[in-house]
Order: structure tokens, then sequence, then C-alpha cells
């Protein structure tokens, strides 16, 4: 009986930057992933899944929240 594999919303592949292309399963204590769109696999075990995060476009800030520079305002009273 296969293993049912399980795509991961949003993550990006760390070898082609496809989005929405890997998929994951758990097998004998070790947890799989690889990417459909290339030849990317990798096999984590399970203890140090908690310790990564993968890779979404939900956890990573845009470009346009990059380039914004925080600047203070000084409000001044107009009478004086």
């Amino acid at each position: 009986m296969s293993t049912p594999k399980r795509f991961i919303a949003g993550a990006v592949c760390p070898r082609c930057a496809a989005m929405d292309r890997l998929r994951t399963w758990e097998q004998n204590g070790v947890r799989y992933r690889d990417c459909v769109a290339c030849d990317f696999f990798e096999q984590l075990p399970i203890e140090e899944q908690a310790e990564s995060e993968l890779t979404t476009r939900v956890n990573q800030p845009r470009e346009s929240q990059r380039e914004n520079e925080v600047q203070t305002v000084r409000i001044l009273d107009p009478k004086k």
C-alpha cells in the first residue's frame, strides 16, 4: 500500500523556486518532501520538523515591505 502524499500550499521549492509543487509524506519515522517540477528530494527526521519552518509566501516579507523605511513624524503646534 502506498503512503499518501500531500502538497504543501504556498511552499517554494529550494532548488527550482516553483511555488505549490512540493509534496510531503511520512514513513518509518522520517518525513520526506520532494518537488514534482524538478528532481529535488529531502528527508528530515520528524524531531527536527518543529525547528525548521518551510518557506512560504505567508512567512516571507513582501518586496514593498522590505523597501519601506519607518520615519518618525513630529507634529508641530500651529499656535506657537
